[in-house]
């Protein structure tokens, strides 16, 4: 089972065992701390050898190196200078976990040129990049390949590393916010990657439940406790599972007494068959990662509460499994929501929307909140549209919206705007009952969100994120090579830092 590596930062000196990474800038080469590590001078000659220019991301290997006692030395390429934003320095951090994958101590000289020196935020941005790439579901492996750990970054047994640069006090102190993202980012990946035997709805719970450790106020609703509030949406959907269902409320009160907080609901459907509207059985398996919503949040809430963050948010999760037996709802049956209002249930495989709206009804009513932000793998339908590069971004509220889109470039978890309106509401309207819960072949992703809309009480600032193309599946990156990506805990950790924090 890979191991995360324990990262401490220290000031410049000459690295003396194990392995060395350096940072070569396009165009600009190396800094000052260079002609210790190499002093033979090696590496100008093996490099222009090599036609190395230092593009981003570029690799370098030396083994032995002469002149010193490392094992290796590897040259990673930082690109140009006036690039290194914040996520690049992230992404660096992923490309030297891969580099570094097989070392059990490795030493990262950030050391640049001076007009592109690494500040403490920088250093700290490249910890968690290591951390972030290190990832690796492999619990249930009782044989794993060494090529297996090469390709993801990941790493078999525990490293010691080492991140050299100019403010090691700054860092360490940036980097504790970061690293409580970084869990907050691997507990939803983890979640996401549990197989739906090991992972239902209570045992979801009870996962949530332990947060409790963090400072965490958690309720956890049963079946009875939400039949008895009127959730027929939601419990129409997990009718047809022996595992039940449970809806968990946690509550991080780190802001201003009585202030009203932000809210986050998420998806929470364990496994989806589709119910008695089938899915194809090709990739159902994939349908273990149907609650990257749910994750998100609950990743999301570990954060906030590891770093103490100065905000009142309250997360929401409708936990279901969406199986098939004689109990299972039918297409055409008629359930009433917690709202009141009726749904035609058209398609049984359309039924994160119909726990969305008895958990978004919930969290008005209940909390009042200053917005809500809702997370589900809702539609394929975003998938068609936008790929998986960006998330779709529906919203009641110009201002939210906008939050919500800098905070995706800040972290490059990207959304995309799309429209609502009510032309496309007319998509969802029923004869038999207020709407049906599916609006026909066009559009798919926007009914979606005008069905959710409904059960938005009170003109509450509210935005929907469909991540059905970047929770689970997405294309791997510097920073993630994970099935289950843990996309929304970055994303919203730095809405709440940059808007909801006093």
């Amino acid at each position: 089972m890979t191991s995360t590596p324990a990262i401490s930062f220290a000031k410049f000196s000459v690295p003396t065992k194990g392995s060395a990474c350096l940072l070569f800038a396009e165009q600009a080469g190396f800094g000052e701390a260079v002609a210790g590590i190499d002093p033979a001078g090696v590496l100008e000659r093996i490099l222009g050898i090599a036609d190395f220019s230092g593009k981003f991301g570029a690799k370098l290997d030396l083994l032995a190196p002469q002149g010193t006692q490392l094992d290796k030395l590897t040259v990673i390429g930082a690109g140009k200078t006036d690039d290194l934003d914040e996520h690049a320095w992230l992404r660096l951090g992923g490309t030297i976990a891969a580099a570094t994958a097989k070392a059990k101590d490795a030493t990262i000289v950030l050391d640049l040129p001076a007009n592109a020196a690494a500040e403490a935020a920088d250093a700290a941005n490249v910890a968690a990049g290591i951390l972030l790439r290190s990832y690796a579901f492999d619990k249930y492996k009782t044989r794993k390949s060494e090529k297996d750990d090469e390709s993801a970054g990941a790493r078999r047994k525990a490293a010691r590393i080492t991140i050299m640069c100019a403010d090691p006090a700054g860092a360490r102190k940036a980097f504790a916010g970061l690293k409580a993202m970084v869990d907050g980012v691997n507990l939803a990946r983890d979640l996401v990657n549990e197989p739906a035997n090991v992972l239902g709805p209570v045992e979801f719970a009870s996962r949530i439940k332990d947060m409790e450790a963090l400072g965490v106020q958690v309720d956890i609703l049963t079946e009875k406790e939400m039949k008895k509030a009127g959730m027929g949406a939601l419990l129409g959907v997990a009718q047809g599972s022996p595992r039940g269902a449970r809806l968990a409320v946690m509550r991080w009160e780190g802001g201003r007494k009585g202030a009203k907080p932000l809210a986050v609901v998420g998806k929470g459907v364990t496994f989806d068959t589709g119910g008695n509207s089938m899915k194809s059985p090709s990739g159902m398996e994939d349908m273990k990662g149907d609650m990257g919503g749910a994750a998100a949040v609950t990743g999301l809430m570990h954060a906030l509460a590891s770093r103490k963050a100065k905000a009142n948010v309250v997360g929401i999760v409708g936990l279901v499994e969406n199986a098939v037996d004689g109990y299972a709802q039918r297409p055409g049956d008629i359930v009433t929501s917690m709202s009141g209002q009726t749904i035609e249930v058209m398609n049984t495989d359309a039924e994160g929307r119909l726990v969305l709206a008895d958990a978004l009804w919930y969290c008005c009513d209940r909390f009042q909140p200053t917005a809500v932000i809702d997370l589900a793998t809702l539609t394929g339908a975003i998938m068609v549209a936008l790929g998986q590069h960006h998330a779709g971004l529906f919203a009641n509220n110009d201002d939210l919206a906008n939050r919500l889109t800098q905070a995706g470039l800040a972290t490059q978890e990207r959304l995309w705007r799309m429209p609502l309106g009510p032309e496309y509401d007319k998509l969802i309207d029923s004869k038999n009952a207020d709407m049906k819960n599916t609006g026909g072949r066009y559009g798919g992703a926007i009914s979606a969100a005008q069905f959710l809309q409904r059960f938005i009480k009170d003109n509450v600032p509210w935005a929907h994120l469909d991540i059905a193309g970047t929770a689970m599946g997405a294309p791997s990156t510097d920073v993630n090579h994970s099935w289950g990506s843990g996309f929304g805990v970055r994303l919203l950790d730095r809405l709440v830092h940059d808007h909801y924090e006093k």
